[in-house]
């Protein structure tokens, strides 16, 4: 049986339909940003002093936004589940009550060798999809060129690291009970629900794990950094930004102004955890890379990561270097782009985070 022939309108209809639909797959990150209003510009203020009383103004909008968090307890309450022995360092295996309904694992490496209260590295692990990886990470060489566990624990440093949410051994165990990106989904899901975001809840759980750090006696409390690659490197700057125990920082490959992400056609480059409501009716990235100042902040990041645009990186250069000037700590920021790489944690990387660790924390020999 024939079909009867379509009519001129309906044809036309079908045409016009196609087009707009065609049209609509088509991005326009130019017009997301005409439509949305444009976050105030961080500027520096004539005086140390004035710097001083806009700093706590932004410290305290950037905790607010996180969300309606429980109090941290001024020390977690720690079991040690287990301690090994690795010849040159020692594992301490333990997990915390974060009072938000989860306990967190985590590790605590200690060089076997040493004299003195020591500094330390709490240790942020990447993302990359990896939810099976987490605080492991610290044991692998898969995204960095040496072992940090071993390779730290060397030059004297000892290391703490836990489980993001979602992560290693807390992936599947959120609110639906499922694995991997689904279980993230959900778990963004049912914080957004309390008035908090994903975002918050990791960073809640990573002071927790710097409130148990300092509390070691091993430690010197006034030599303590955090370093970490990815989503690992994001976690750094925002804790310099929120928490002034931390002396000194190196991220890799992930230093992100927000609108070039947008600009670039880029969002999709970070998950779900990564987003923070009210973020930009409010700042960008610069105001909390800018918190970190005077203390010393290194980031290093490949100029072919579709997740860091080059263009909203010279940004924040621009203007969160008068901030350190402003401090008294010229040189204090430093971002190193690589025009040839992407997303990667090279020897030369690795380096250069030692070094400035080395610098600027001082371990004994």
């Amino acid at each position: 049986m024939r079909l009867p022939a379509r009519s001129a309108l309906a044809s036309a209809l079908i045409l016009i339909t196609t087009r707009v639909v065609a049209d609509s797959t088509v991005p326009d990150q130019a017009h997301w940003l005409r439509v949305s209003p444009t976050p105030p510009p961080l500027t520096v203020p004539a005086t140390p002093e004035a710097w001083a009383v806009e700093r706590t103004r932004l410290r305290s909008r950037l905790e607010q936004l996180l969300g309606d968090l429980p109090p941290r307890p001024t020390v977690p309450a720690v079991q040690i589940l287990s301690r090994e022995d690795h010849g040159t360092y020692q594992v301490e295996r333990f997990t915390f009550d974060n009072g938000m309904g989860e306990a967190v694992p985590g590790v605590f490496v200690l060089p076997t060798h040493r004299s003195g209260r020591l500094p330390a590295l709490l240790y942020c692990h990447w993302h990359g999809g990896e939810y099976q990886g987490g605080k492991s990470e610290l044991f692998e060489s898969h995204h960095t060129p040496e072992v940090p566990a071993s390779a730290l624990a060397a030059r004297g440093y000892a290391v703490l690291a836990i489980d993001a949410p979602c992560f290693g051994e807390r992936n599947g165990r959120g609110p639906d009970g499922i694995r991997d990106a689904a279980g993230e989904q959900s778990a963004s899901k049912y914080h957004l629900w309390y008035g908090r975001s994903l975002w918050g809840a990791l960073l809640r759980d990573d002071r927790m794990a710097l409130d148990y750090l300092l509390s070691r006696p091993e430690i010197d409390p006034t030599r303590v950094g955090v370093t970490g690659i990815s989503m690992g490197a994001t976690r750094s700057w925002w804790l310099m930004a929120l928490d002034e125990r931390i002396r000194a920082g190196v991220a890799v490959a992930c230093l992100t102004r927000y609108q070039d992400l947008i600009a670039t056609g880029g969002l999709r480059h970070h998950g779900i955890y990564y987003f923070v409501p009210g973020m930009l009716r409010q700042f960008d990235t610069e105001s909390v890379i800018a918190l970190a100042a005077p203390r010393p902040l290194l980031c290093l990041t490949g100029g072919q990561d579709g997740g860091s645009p080059t263009a909203g990186i010279h940004q924040i250069e621009a203007a969160v270097r008068p901030i350190w000037h402003l401090t008294g700590r010229d040189g204090g920021f430093e971002s190193v782009i690589y025009p040839e790489l992407g997303h990667v944690y090279t020897p030369e990387m690795w380096r250069r985070m030692l070094a400035w660790f080395d610098a600027e924390l001082h371990p004994q020999p």
